[in-house]
């Protein structure tokens, strides 16, 4: 059983999935968080190659990948981070990044470079299934998850395909737009949830604007995972020991989602 598919086999229990940008604020403070994120009960990290034009990145991601670009980040260099994180953790690492740096890097160069530094699977939002057959192809032979996005305006169509192709687990973008802390969810959220589980087998895990335990909370009661971002990388902002907000900040989440009712267990 991989990594990934361990992390949905445990009956009841919701995975927490932060994300952090590779590099920011620098490269020792992305050594330093992911093993404190998996210490706090983290159960999935997403890490974020820096890319010159994230399109699916709200404000907070896409300044701290700029800045990680400014700093030198480098495909190259996020793998290396990869393999050292490796050492540190023993729950699956997946990399956030766009099809350019990786089709740049070359395909199956990229693929065997993330399996050899430990690397679980790969989110890649501007790549369609439709395109994505080669990369399906390179990540299976490794042992590579390569997990497809769903929106609320997503086809019966594109639902069905994404059902059929993704590995390791859907990711459901919560709303229309990009990612980024925010006040409240969709109201319809849960129907979105519910109209991809009638049709998909995978695990569901939710993302975009979550940045609060009670959001969380809710986001759990429907879903198999909750992926947190923005609020993560604001934290990581503090002047500073940014340590100890991150850590109260994902104990709380635990907390709420392992607070989940009888009937969710």
């Amino acid at each position: 059983m991989s990594r990934l598919a361990s992390v949905f086999n445990r009956p009841g229990h919701v995975a927490l999935m932060p994300y952090v940008t590779v590099g920011y604020p620098s490269l020792e403070a992305t050594l330093e968080v992911v093993p404190l994120l998996a210490s706090n009960g983290c159960d999935i990290v997403e890490l974020g190659i820096p890319f010159s034009d994230p399109l699916a990145d709200g404000i907070t991601i896409q300044q701290a990948s700029f800045k990680a670009l400014e700093r030198g980040v480098t495909p190259q260099i996020c793998l290396e981070i990869a393999g050292q994180l490796r050492k540190k953790v023993d729950i699956p690492l997946v990399f956030m990044t766009y099809f350019n740096p990786v089709f740049s890097y070359g395909l199956e160069k990229f693929v065997n470079a993330c399996h050899k530094s430990g690397v679980d699977g790969l989110i890649i939002p501007d790549l369609p299934p439709e395109e994505g057959l080669e990369l399906e192809a390179l990540t299976q032979k490794q042992g590579i998850d390569l997990i497809y996005l769903l929106a609320p305006t997503s086809t019966p169509e594109r639902i069905r395909l994404v059902a059929k192709r993704s590995r390791g687990f859907i990711y459901l973008v919560s709303l229309t737009g990009v990612t980024g802390a925010r006040a409240s969810l969709p109201s319809d959220l849960e129907a979105f949830v519910t109209r991809v589980r009638q049709v998909a087998k995978q695990p569901l895990c939710v993302g975009f604007g979550i940045s609060t335990p009670e959001q969380a909370k809710r986001v759990a009661g429907s879903s198999d995972g909750v992926i947190v971002g923005s609020r993560l990388i604001q934290l990581m902002e503090t002047e500073g020991n940014f340590l100890a907000p991150v850590s109260h900040f994902i104990k709380g989440l635990r907390h709420a989602l392992d607070e989940l009712p009888e009937e969710k267990l």
